[in-house]
């Protein structure tokens, strides 16, 4: 018996000590990569206004090319929504929106995630040409998440930033084709 509440001591002490260093962790997180592709801005921004778009460059919707998708509105334009579902548990069930558009600088998005998980993250991609013919494209990610599960923000930027940093590598290689 003085094993078993040993054992029991032990986890709950564990679950209290994560507790009390949720209490300590931002609820916020922020993730951002960028890099430079040699392509005119204008190029560039043409092609990642369009959300369909990302079924070639974006790892998350890369994963399953089998899931679901339904679309609604003009892409490229404020308002479309792209929704997926898939049983795939990394790819899960949720909609990302077009909010705002800076035309041949910025997309704004929100994406509500259902599955696996529900939560809302906002996202941008930014483009900045740095001379003619090469262009810097930042991608943005912001999101929160509530205590106790705002301990997960001390892993989701390292785990968001290198599927950011393969995307992005992805978009500059079909564009310097």
């Amino acid at each position: 018996m003085s094993i078993l509440t040993s054992v029991l001591g032990v986890i709950a002490g564990i679950v209290i000590l994560v507790l009390l260093a949720a209490l300590f962790v931002k609820k916020e997180y922020t993730v951002q990569s960028q890099l430079t592709i040699d392509k005119n801005s204008r190029v560039v921004f043409d092609y990642i206004k369009y959300i369909k778009n990302q079924a070639y460059y974006n790892k998350w919707v890369m994963i399953d090319p089998n899931a679901k998708m339904d679309y609604s509105g003009t892409d490229g334009t404020v308002g479309f929504t792209s929704a997926w579902d898939s049983e795939n548990k990394n790819v899960g069930k949720g909609v990302q929106e077009v909010r705002k558009i800076l035309d041949g600088e910025r997309i704004d998005c929100e994406i509500r995630f259902e599955r696996p998980f529900k939560n809302v993250a906002q996202t941008f991609m930014e483009v900045t040409p740095i001379s003619e013919s090469t262009t810097n494209v930042q991608w943005g990610m912001l999101g929160k998440n509530p205590y106790p599960f705002n301990l997960m923000n001390l892993f989701i930027p390292g785990m968001l930033e290198k599927d950011l940093d393969t995307s992005l590598g992805t978009l500059r290689n079909n564009l310097e084709k």
